[in-house]
């Protein structure tokens, strides 16, 4: 009879416990947190929680004011309902302004692109030691505020203006323009003057980190300065850029600001513009909260993709 040889055990020591000294030193470095989470609940968590009381509340019959309902299982779809049939029925509208919404941003990320890129590249390429100077010139300008600047263009674009007169001496045009009547590329190039600093910043922040010796062996291999710029400078770049473009598109879609001083006109009112005039008239206030929520979740959209782009990047790098 053939005795089989018993497995070792093995012991495994279990963790030693915390001490009274370690877990004081963890409960402080949690404490740091709580101004975030504080700041987080009270400026975010709670006015998300009331814009969805008032979407799903009622209007008061005596004075025609929103009623917020705080109770999740009393919410009521009558607001969603209301702001589905302005997008589809007879009396629909916003449907055209969401499209226009839409054109605007595509157009002004687009030329920001084309005008961030190339001064992003400059700086971070060619400045040398000079690249805080020259990065502080290109930002100065939107150290004022942005209504400021908005009604320093609107002396500017007026008809009696600099620029009409400019291009009226150099005969672009042979009379005066009503840059402020109500057209759409004044809208679209404030947007590209108000909002491109943000992209230039982070397109420089991404272009400054490529590792120069990247470009020179690039050089060395035969590539041209085109091919080198295609191949290993644009494509490293490639996360700056969506992500500059992630930053400058959700304010640019929300924006209300920018058509209300350069325009105000009803041919070029974006969605934000609906949404600031529902809010500013009390009886559409809770279909004010529901569009609101519904240009959230068309928000949410480039997030996602922002979000499934950078892990797909770090997955190929791994």
């Amino acid at each position: 009879m053939t005795m089989t040889p018993e497995k070792p055990k093995v012991i495994t020591a279990s963790p030693p416990a915390k001490t009274a000294r370690q877990r004081r030193i963890s409960m402080g470095w949690a404490a740091f947190a709580v101004p975030g989470i504080l700041w987080l609940v009270f400026l975010f968590i709670v006015p998300m929680y009331t814009i969805f009381a008032v979407a799903g509340g009622h209007l008061n019959p005596i004075f025609n004011s929103p009623v917020p309902v705080w109770n999740p299982f009393a919410w009521s779809g009558a607001n969603y309902v209301a702001v589905y049939h302005d997008f589809v029925g007879p009396t629909s509208f916003i449907g055209p302004i969401l499209g226009r919404t839409v054109v605007y941003v595509v157009i002004a990320s687009i030329l920001s692109l084309l005008i961030a890129y190339p001064a992003a590249y400059f700086v971070a390429r060619f400045a040398g030691k000079r690249k805080g100077l020259f990065l502080a010139l290109m930002i100065a300008p939107f150290w004022i505020s942005y209504m400021m600047r908005m009604l320093a263009w609107i002396d500017l674009l007026q008809t009696n203006g600099y620029i009409n007169k400019a291009l009226v001496n150099l005969h672009v045009i042979s009379a005066p323009v009503n840059w402020l009547g109500g057209k759409s590329v004044t809208v679209v190039l404030g947007l590209v003057y108000g909002y491109i600093p943000y992209l230039i910043l982070v397109l420089y922040a991404g272009l400054d980190r490529i590792d120069q010796r990247l470009i020179e062996a690039g050089r060395d291999l035969g590539l041209s300065r085109t091919q080198t710029f295609v191949t290993i400078t644009l494509r490293l770049s490639r996360p700056a850029i969506i992500t500059g473009m992630l930053i400058t598109f959700l304010p640019m879609i929300g924006d209300y600001f920018t058509n209300q001083m350069l325009s105000g006109n009803v041919a070029t009112s974006m969605i934000g513009n609906v949404i600031d005039a529902q809010l500013l008239t009390t009886s559409l206030q809770s279909e004010g909260a529901v569009l609101s929520l519904f240009l959230l979740v068309i928000l949410l959209v480039p997030i996602l993709y922002y979000v499934w782009q950078s892990r797909h990047s770090e997955d190929s790098v791994m």
